[in-house]
């Protein structure tokens, strides 16, 4: 049952005078951000924190001995069925759920599957049951485009209304989480609201974007010069600009939505970019993309050789049009940040489960 508390329409900042710039808030209104610590749950209360009327408490695993201006925190064990969130869940209204066990190359789990789901599904009801019990009006649920395959057809992008076919044990585990936490909305007037982003980059970046930008600043040549496929990235500040933005907009309420830069590019024009982001021109060997694909697999890497060759895109149509959300930030922009960061703080890490390519 949830709580009934007094609330108010106010004006929240999205593109103007479209008509869903009013959006639904509690004032103020009182989210609590999970996965404090990494890449996506980080830049989230960052965000957060720059808007009126929005109190924050985060849930680290392990609290900082520095946090945020205005940001309360509080400790949480490992995700599972049977973790406490009472405490944490106490007097709020929005949960943003960032954490998860992600997604690794080379699982070592002897049963992956079960593993993915003792967390990101079991994990993620426990949560909403106690956001639930505690009042809590809404859930956003950080998901993955995993849910909806690897790979897309060229010119062909992702769109939220296409069947889901998840291919590895987390991308299962997300799509079981998100349909479990849609019957417990139906059951109980919880309001879902489920974002699946791409590949996540920008300040902290982890694993292999951040390896890939290592190597441009370094010089490195790559065999990447000749790939024509399609990707589409979500910088980091674009993906927490629209989760604040699913915190209020009325709606939002129940849906799915893709998240991305609203740029495509292939994997040698990404690298370009980056080089020009790092002040760096990336040096690129025009090798066929068979070859790479033929190398990799004797390596053992060819589920990098097919991301980096693969096309995946995803259509952000409906988070412009039902929401009126523009990304901030441009690929380029977005580069710029994680160069700077890069630059700034060469033997940084976010802390964390960090996951790029969600």
């Amino acid at each position: 049952m949830l709580r009934a508390t007094e609330h108010r329409w106010i004006s929240f900042p999205s593109e103007p005078n479209h008509p869903n710039s009013m959006t639904y808030a509690l004032d103020p209104l009182h989210v609590l951000v999970t996965g404090a610590s990494g890449l996506v749950g980080g830049a989230v209360i960052t965000r957060l924190t720059r808007e009126p009327g929005i109190t924050v408490r985060a849930a680290y695993r392990a609290v900082p001995a520095h946090l945020p201006d205005g940001v309360r925190a509080t400790q949480t064990g490992n995700l599972g069925s049977e973790t406490e969130w009472q405490h944490a869940v106490r007097d709020i209204d929005v949960v943003i759920h960032c954490a998860a066990r992600v997604h690794v190359m080379n699982d070592t789990e002897g049963d992956p599957l079960a593993a993915f789901r003792r967390a990101n599904v079991d994990g993620t009801l426990q949560l909403a049951r106690s956001a639930i019990a505690a009042g809590c009006r809404r859930f956003v649920f950080i998901s993955s485009i995993k849910v909806n395959g690897e790979s897309s057809a060229p010119g062909h992008p992702y769109t939220e209304t296409m069947q889901p076919a998840p291919v590895d044990a987390y991308g299962q585990s997300k799509l079981e989480a998100e349909n479990a936490l849609f019957a417990l909305a139906t059951e109980t007037g919880l309001e879902v609201v489920v974002i699946r982003p791409p590949l996540v980059y920008g300040p902290g970046v982890k694993a292999n974007f951040r390896a890939m930008m290592r190597a441009v600043s370094r010089g490195i040549p790559l065999p990447l010069g000749w790939i024509n496929n399609r990707r589409s990235l979500v910088a980091v500040d674009n993906l927490a600009d629209l989760i604040a933005l699913c915190t209020r907009h009325p709606a939002a309420a129940n849906e799915v939505f893709f998240a991305g830069d609203g740029e495509d590019v292939s994997s040698t024009e990404l690298l370009r970019r980056v080089g020009k982001a790092l002040g760096k021109p990336a040096r690129l060997l025009p090798v066929p993309v068979n070859w790479i694909i033929a190398v990799a697999s004797l390596l053992g890497r060819q589920p990098v050789a097919n991301r980096l060759c693969g096309t995946l895109q995803v259509d952000i149509h409906k988070a412009r049009s039902l929401l009126g959300w523009t990304p901030p930030l441009s690929l380029d922009d977005g580069l710029r940040r994680a160069a700077i960061a890069m630059n700034t703080r060469p033997g940084s890490q976010a802390h964390g489960h960090v996951e790029q390519d969600r």
